[in-house]
């Protein structure tokens, strides 16, 4: 059978191409009759059989990887939606690498730059230091960038900086200045730029309307929900609590509401909220936030890296894609 892809097999199984993806890296987390009817459509379609063939005739994978963190993250999972949309039509299949640690990603990006395992290597959200562009350059690899800055490569990037300050500078425009910041950890391991260039933003826009940055009204903290929502407890109840949070992402905003639902606070006419990224949460919690377009950057990215396998001779270039205010329900001028 000509041209049989991963999408094939996964359709025949009835799973997704993820889990097919884990089956035929050996993943443990299948369980054993998922992985028995994946192995038995591969064995149908002769999947296995026609992608060996096709590698030894044409010297290449019809494969490309995605390197990822926390692939439970909605910015995340959105990004890679638009990377699937974008090799839909192709001959590629995608294989989706999640690292969550430095130690993983390097022992990744060490192996996924060798182009026996990849056609071409798509990198979201980590940067990349400069032995791992020289390995990358070395062997050829075609490399796509989204959401990450390195200037010998192709990358999709937004503007967090100007997001973060678009975000402060609302809250500001309805006369707060009592604004907070809550956030994952400026400084991590993976060594994230987002929320990092997002909190210069919004220090920018408290400078430029007069306002000393307070920095108890800075907090950060592990990922997630839960998490957001504990440092908001805490931060609600100091002395002197902010009349508006910025949170850096909207599942954050979205811990920021619970907490003010357990102190008994209204939104907005008591507390100011606004996200970042407007998944699909943030309209159907009626939350103020900053649009980034995530799908669009996976699909930009996704479509470049196809352009790039094809001609790989094109100077590296930057897109930027626009941010945009999106103000709903969840911001107000202060009370007080």
């Amino acid at each position: 059978m000509s041209n049989v892809t991963m999408q094939d097999v996964a359709e025949r199984a009835s799973v997704s191409v993820a889990t097919v993806s884990r089956v035929l890296n050996g993943s443990d987390k299948v369980a054993d009759e998922t992985r028995d009817r994946v192995l038995q459509a591969c064995q149908v379609l002769d999947y296995n059989l026609h992608l060996a063939a096709q590698r030894l005739r044409l010297g290449r994978t019809n494969t490309i990887c995605v390197l990822l963190p926390f692939l439970t993250l909605p910015s995340i999972v959105e990004r890679l939606r638009g990377v699937q949309e974008a090799l839909l039509n192709s001959q590629y299949d995608l294989i989706p690498f999640s690292v969550g640690s430095p130690e993983t990603r390097d022992f990744r990006l060490h192996d996924l730059s060798n182009k026996s395992r990849a056609d071409g290597l798509l990198i979201i959200s980590m940067p990349i230091n400069a032995q791992q562009a020289e390995r990358l350059q070395s062997n050829q690899m075609p490399v796509v960038l989204i959401d990450s800055d390195h200037p010998e490569f192709n990358r999709v990037n937004v503007d967090d900086k100007k997001g973060g300050r678009m975000a402060t500078q609302h809250l500001l425009s309805l006369g707060h200045k009592k604004i907070a910041f809550i956030s994952s950890f400026i400084e991590n391991p993976l060594q994230f730029s987002s929320t990092k260039n997002r909190y210069e933003g919004y220090c920018d826009a408290l400078r430029g309307a007069d306002i000393k940055i307070d920095p108890r009204y800075q907090v950060e903290g592990h990922h997630g929900r839960k998490e957001a929502e504990e440092m908001a407890l805490n931060l609600l109840q100091i002395d002197d609590p902010p009349s508006a949070i910025f949170a850096s992402s909207d599942t954050k905003a979205v811990g920021v509401l619970n907490a003010a639902r357990q102190l008994g606070l209204r939104v907005p006419e008591q507390l100011s909220v606004i996200g970042y990224d407007n998944i699909r949460d943030a309209e159907y919690l009626n939350l103020s936030t900053i649009q980034q377009p995530l799908y669009q950057a996976g699909r930009v990215g996704g479509k470049k890296l196809i352009e790039l396998i094809k001609n790989p001779l094109h100077d590296p270039e930057e897109i930027i894609l626009p941010v945009e205010l999106v103000v709903r329900g969840t911001t107000a001028p202060p009370t007080e």
